[in-house]
């Protein structure tokens, strides 16, 4: 099988386990870099060898006909023009998340692919993870009953100064929710198989934080089928040391999550300790990175369906635009009121 020929577009921390992940991968191959920084391009060409490079996805995608996939990761700014060259060749794109800083201009992306019948898949590689699936399995095989309602806690002292972290997440409005709530609002979705429809939220910084806006948020988040989550989440917790925990409480016992990337445990309700789930060995960010790319390539070689797609992607972006309304107005926010008309009546793709 010829490898898919793959431009990948935005070349920082993000783009290079990008690179890593594409590398190894035996069904596609970078024929192309594309990235303004030349430093960025220099360092890349460097570590996984040189190619052609672009200071544009639009110059790339222009100059290289032979080009069949776009994987962009570069900050969430500006990309109608990028998505437009990509769809005008008919060229499927993986695009890191969040697709845009609205709901309404990633909507607009969204109809852009829909219309030209072009693949949009968003990088949510959490979904991807191995405890994610761990967590579905308990859920669904009826050994701690239907879920009830959760708690979702993530704290964590994000330094935004450090080399190996984007630097754009400083000055951004509400970095925390568009940056890393939107990957648990998104795991909310597709773990529990609920739409959210209503959220109370508060966003605030603490007095240290180098961050320009809210770092800071906790919610109330009510699904359709009666799921609550209480939810907190922070980017400049007063302790530098992480924590985790997603716990789900059902009619017969209870599932926690003690790490992002793992350590998931299960009890009955008359246990009285936890039970721990063995997961494979995981190397961060590439072996859910690989799994995201994989799904792709499925979709794009041998035609499964598009999974993460950005119509689904759409929803999960509603919930934090909905924290930051409710924060803002003070006020409960339903999702429908945040969705564009044309995506109110919310069909999933995947």
């Amino acid at each position: 099988m010829t490898p898919l020929k793959v431009v990948l577009a935005g070349l920082g921390v993000r783009g290079r386990y990008w690179a890593e992940v594409l590398t190894r991968s035996p069904r596609c191959e970078i024929i192309a870099y594309a990235d303004p920084n030349p430093a960025a391009c220099e360092r890349m060409a460097a570590q996984y060898g040189e190619r052609p490079t672009f200071k544009s996805t639009e110059d790339a995608l222009a100059a290289l006909p032979d080009a069949q996939a776009l994987v962009l990761a570069n900050p969430p700014i500006g990309r109608e023009s990028q998505i437009r060259a990509a769809t005008e060749r008919g060229i499927p794109m993986l695009v890191e998340k969040p697709l845009a800083l609205t709901v309404e201009e990633a909507a607009h992306l969204v109809s852009i692919a829909e219309a030209a019948n072009v693949p949009l898949m968003v990088g949510l590689n959490f979904r991807y993870l191995a405890v994610t699936k761990e967590v579905m399995r308990l859920l669904g095989d009826g050994i701690v009953g239907k879920a009830s309602f959760g708690r979702f806690t993530y704290e964590r002292y994000r330094d935004g100064n450090r080399a190996d972290l984007n630097k754009y997440p400083l000055t951004m409005d509400q970095p925390m929710l568009w940056e890393q709530s939107i990957h648990h609002f998104d795991l909310m979705r597709y773990i529990y198989g609920q739409e959210p429809v209503l959220i109370q939220a508060q966003t605030w910084n603490p007095p240290w934080s180098m961050y320009q806006s809210d770092a800071n948020v906790a919610a109330i988040i009510t699904f359709d089928k009666g799921m609550i989550v209480n939810y907190q989440g922070t980017w400049q917790s007063g302790w530098a040391e992480p924590r985790f925990e997603w716990r789900t409480d059902c009619t017969n016992g209870v599932v926690s999550q003690q790490d992002q990337f793992g350590k998931l445990f299960f009890a009955q309700q008359a246990e009285p300790t936890l039970n721990e789930i063995p997961l494979p060995p995981h190397e961060m960010w590439i072996t859910e990175t690989s799994g995201l790319l994989e799904a792709f390539l499925n979709c794009v070689i041998d035609g499964e369906p598009l999974q993460c797609s950005g119509r689904d992607h759409l929803m999960s972006l509603a919930m934090v635009e909905a924290c930051a309304i409710s924060s803002r107005e003070a006020r409960s926010v339903t999702i429908a009121s945040v969705l564009p008309s044309e995506f109110g009546h919310y069909d999933p793709i995947s």
